[in-house]
């Protein structure tokens, strides 16, 4: 006896989720996926680079767990970021920026730079150790296992993020002390 055909799992039209499948049910399931932790730097240019009085750039930073490897040759990374946030509206202008991959030790880092309504991101790196990328001028935190700079390749609109996949022009080992934080059911953990 054959098994009964099942049916595929169609869109509901209204909201685009599958049906059956609420935010509520997506977000618990995905969550029991361990990701890495990264921060994601850039640096914003000047408002006005001819006018002396204005603002000069800023160092801006993001908590990312959406971010992996994509190609070794060349070698690609990709990040996914929330559609119309700070960060991806930066990426859309700026093509260069820096994911520093945080250490266990770190997670004070991630915690700052994933807050909602948080202060301006010049206060957020006051007290943070970095140094400037070479090619994108972005921060690249002391401490991080590892640091990579890269530059836009493509943006790929996906649902409500967009998924900009960067080709990496450094890439270094700084630290080699500690584990990985990790982010699993909704908290920074450590390996062990």
């Amino acid at each position: 006896m054959a098994a009964p055909a099942t049916s595929p799992i169609i869109p509901s039209p209204a909201s685009g989720h599958a049906e059956g499948v609420s935010n509520d049910e997506f977000r618990a399931a995905m969550s029991r996926l361990a990701s890495g932790v990264v921060l994601v730097t850039a640096q914003e240019p000047p408002l006005d680079p001819d006018d002396p009085s204005a603002p000069g750039s800023e160092d801006v930073g993001m908590t990312a767990t959406a971010f992996m490897s994509v190609s070794l040759d060349p070698p690609m990374v990709l990040v996914s970021l929330r559609e119309g946030s700070r960060m991806d509206e930066l990426l859309d202008e700026q093509p260069e920026w820096a994911v520093s991959v945080l250490s266990e030790s770190q997670r004070h880092i991630a915690g700052r730079f994933a807050m909602k309504g948080r202060v301006s991101d010049r206060l957020l790196f006051a007290d943070i150790p970095y140094t400037r990328g070479e090619y994108s001028g972005a921060p690249l935190v002391g401490g991080a296992l590892a640091v990579l700079e890269c530059r836009t390749e493509q943006r790929v609109a996906a649902g409500d993020h967009t998924l900009v996949i960067g080709r990496v022009l450094t890439a270094r080992v700084p630290s080699a002390e500690g584990g990985p934080l990790t982010y699993f059911r909704g908290r920074y953990r450590q390996l062990g």
